[in-house]
């Protein structure tokens, strides 16, 4: 049975403390993974944006080396908490998930179901968790690691909890929808690092094999400096849940959670948030301004825009440009550009670098890939990375990088509802908070849910 719990906003926070002159990959594995930089530099003249061995590249072997046991919790159990859980699975040899937990129980049986079926895994009723407080449970099942996959507005207490409890953590992303929650997140990184916790999160494109090498190119000097970029998410409408009259305001919201503010963040946060972080990480910039616009045009539910048009000014004063929309029957586009004073590199056709004559330079194997390796799967190789960096006792810790590209699309958004420029220092201190006056699995106050109208003042 559903448990209904009712859960103030005050008691939630208080109880959840907590092929060219660049040079194209070779065939052989150890050519794939090594960067071709050096050929740039004496092609093209120009030096690394930054010297090999100071930035992160991550291993990715088609499964993490063997070790010790790990034993997973997954709190979040729909669609991307069950293909998490299965990437997770399919990582490593011995690991194993021993406990679920989600505000639904039928989510939870599904999962529970799909593991005993497909990988022999029998989750206990004892240990299936229900209501808004099953994260503290599954948290304190004897897991290793805390596989979040919630609606986004949950994770930041989710992680802070798990910190506390000394448990390393996969976050889907987002993290955090509001500058409280971002606040949250950074403080918890913090502590993740005391204690060399490790912390991967959803940005797959950081252990795609395609994105790593194209990082290790222009930080090589394959396009010279950085001058700005565009990174776009455009495609069709994305899923929505019809209300059942059985559904009560909690349940519906959250089953139709894509579509609503405060539990995913509005699609520039929840989606568009991959390719803006592509960005920050490529230029290790944030952003320190954005103005822009967005509208609702055909959105069936929810409260949220369907379309988002941001501009951002960058610490050193470049442009990103942010496009993102969820429309039927219009142009898409999911990829990311970047200029540099050599030339440019984009994602859309492939990971392509050019010089300023628009003559390809390099351009990513992809079935050199296929050849060299089983896996490669981005979402099955961020557990790869995780579960290695465990049990070598190699701490990775993603959630701090992840909080800026983050807080970009925070930014962004918050710029496109006001019809205001948006500003970092002001966004990160700001009392920015989306956590229902009244949140509680059951009936809430749904007037305060509305669309934002730019320049109104709401």
């Amino acid at each position: 049975m559903k448990k209904e719990n009712n859960l103030t906003r005050r008691s939630f926070l208080k109880t959840s403390a907590v092929a060219g002159a660049v040079g194209v990959i070779g065939t052989g594995s150890a050519g794939f993974l090594t960067s071709c930089g050096g050929g740039a530099e004496k092609k093209n003249g120009t030096a690394p944006l930054k010297e090999a061995g100071n930035y992160y590249i991550p291993e990715l072997p088609d499964l993490a080396a063997d070790g010790k046991e790990i034993k997973a919790g997954v709190v979040g159990c729909g669609g991307r908490g069950s293909g998490a859980a299965f990437n997770f699975l399919n990582a490593a040899n011995g690991v194993t998930i021993v406990a679920l937990g989600d505000v639904f129980q039928d989510r939870v049986d599904e999962l529970a179901g799909k593991l005993k079926n497909e990988k022999n895994i029998d989750i206990p009723t004892d240990k299936r968790f229900i209501g808004l407080d099953a994260y503290k449970q599954v948290i304190d099942s004897d897991i290793d690691v805390l596989i979040d996959c919630t609606p986004p507005f949950f994770r930041a207490e989710h992680f802070k909890y798990a910190v506390e409890k000394n448990k390393h953590s996969f976050l889907e992303k987002p993290i955090c929808v509001d500058a409280a929650g971002y606040r949250t997140v950074v403080a918890a990184a913090r502590q993740a690092q005391a204690k060399k916790l490790s912390v991967v999160t959803g940005t797959q494109r950081h252990h795609q094999r395609a994105y790593v090498e194209s990082y290790k190119q222009i930080m090589n000097g394959a396009i010279g400096e950085i001058t700005g970029g565009t990174v776009y998410w455009n495609q069709s409408m994305l899923w929505y849940r019809d209300r059942q009259p059985q559904w009560n305001d909690f349940e519906y919201m959250v089953r139709d959670w894509v579509n609503w503010k405060w539990l995913s963040g509005d699609h520039i946060v929840e989606q568009h948030v991959h390719n803006i972080d592509v960005f920050t990480w490529f230029t290790g910039l944030k952003p320190v301004s954005a103005v822009g616009f967005g509208s609702r045009q055909r959105r069936v539910t929810g409260d949220q825009y369907d379309n988002f048009s941001i501009d951002f000014t960058m610490e050193n004063g470049i442009h990103m440009h942010s496009m993102c929309r969820q429309i039927d029957g219009c142009a898409n586009n999911v990829s990311e550009f970047i200029q540099g004073t050599k030339g440019s590199w984009t994602t859309n056709g492939g990971h392509v670098i050019k010089d300023l004559a628009g003559n390809v330079i390099w351009q990513f194997d992809g079935e050199a890939e296929k050849a060299n390796f089983q896996q490669t799967d981005p979402y099955t190789l961020e557990h790869v990375n995780l579960i290695n960096c465990i049990r070598s006792n190699k701490p990775i810790e993603q959630a701090s990088e992840t909080a800026v590209s983050n807080m970009a699309g925070i930014m962004g958004r918050e710029a496109a509802y006001t019809g205001q420029e948006v500003t970092w220092d002001a966004m990160t201190a700001s009392q920015l908070d989306y956590t229902p006056a009244d949140l509680n699995i059951g009936k809430m106050d749904m007037s305060g849910f509305t669309v934002p109208v730019p320049g109104s003042g709401k």
